[in-house]
């Protein structure tokens, strides 16, 4: 079939009107024209194919036009398809009856060349028009997903949710949050001796399971610096436990380099306290945080060892019970004063 030019199927029982109405298409240009001699023969010919308008005669055997056109628009994937009933001037009540039922128009018996014309044209046009303003509706659609994915990318859900019912995400102080910082140890040596897109490759696979690792652990990812990973448990959504979720997830993060292509090491440090919290940015929307405990959080990362989860004595006081620590004392962290620090160890 021509795919440029409508297709239509013609369902009548009667020969001589079939014969009648294919001459008289034909001469008006329809040359993609199938035909049916009852309804439940063309409700078997459309299962296999579409068409762009039926013309259904309303007195036929088996299956006759009012059950037909009533299976047509009972059926998801026909029912779009205009319906022009055929009838005889003695049967305009019937025809009332079908186009309550959904028909687009009728043409009576016998067939008047402009009638005819006139009718299929316009139902034609305004199934193109329905079927151009369906494939906007679709494009609208695919646009507002990529819109919708493009924010969950950028800022964490319950921001998204915010943003997209008030049009702003309020800034606002919380109370205690847990941050932590992943980096990859030695980054920038690795970056001088491999091409970049090795470098982005592995950078890529990185942070994607890290995503995935911290979503499982109910973290928010806030961003990605470079080769630093910045998380946050109890921020905008609920957690059990945000110190022992976060510890968890760092070491899940470290089993995940076992192997990898790039042969890198992390540290992981974690903090907790107060922050401030809030989008940034016009055109370009960015969920960040700020204050003395994410300052904190990023000097403790710095002070990790490859393989090590570091973290304050506000983190390990509330995840002691679930691992084993060894103290590195009272640590020096530039310009944050003396903190004790701890590594946390995996119970066996």
């Amino acid at each position: 079939m021509n795919s440029a030019a409508p297709a239509l199927l013609v369902v009548d029982d009667n020969e001589d009107n079939r014969y009648t109405l294919l001459r008289r298409l034909k001469r008006e240009g329809y040359e993609n024209v199938d035909v049916a001699e009852n309804g439940q023969e063309a409700l078997d010919i459309l299962g296999e194919q579409s068409y762009d308008l039926i013309l259904l005669d309303i007195m036929m055997p088996v299956l006759n036009g009012y059950e037909t056109l009533e299976r047509i628009k009972s059926d998801m994937r026909m029912r779009a398809i205009p319906v022009i009933m055929i009838s005889a001037v003695d049967q305009i009540e019937s025809v009332v009856q079908c186009i309550e039922a959904g028909a687009e128009d009728y043409l009576p018996k016998p067939f008047n060349a402009a009638l005819l014309r006139a009718r299929i044209r316009a139902s034609l046009e305004k199934k193109r028009l329905r079927d151009q303003e369906a494939e906007h509706l679709k494009q609208i659609e695919v646009e507002k997903k990529r819109a919708d994915d493009l924010l969950h990318a950028t800022l964490p859900a319950a921001a998204v949710h915010e943003l997209k019912s008030t049009n702003s995400v309020r800034p606002r102080h919380f109370e205690d949050v847990v941050v932590l910082f992943c980096d990859v140890v030695n980054f920038t040596s690795y970056c001088d001796e491999n091409s970049p897109e090795t470098v982005v490759s592995h950078l890529q696979d990185l942070v994607t399971a890290f995503e995935e690792i911290s979503t499982r652990n109910g973290l928010e990812k806030i961003k990605t610096i470079g080769d630093a990973f910045m998380a946050t448990a109890g921020l905008l959504q609920h957690v059990e436990d945000p110190a022992i979720a976060s510890v968890r997830t760092g070491f899940e993060m470290i089993d995940v380099l076992k192997g990898h292509a790039s042969g890198w090491e992390i540290r992981i440090g974690i903090h907790q306290g107060p922050l401030v919290g809030g989008v940034i940015g016009k055109k370009n929307y960015a969920f960040d945080i700020w204050g003395d405990t994410v300052n904190i959080a990023a000097r403790i990362v710095d002070q990790a060892g490859p393989g090590s989860v570091l973290v304050s004595e506000a983190i390990w006081r509330n995840s002691r019970d679930a691992f084993h620590g060894k103290s590195k004392g009272m640590v020096e962290l530039k310009g944050r004063g003396s903190h004790e620090l701890i590594e946390c160890i995996r119970k066996q």
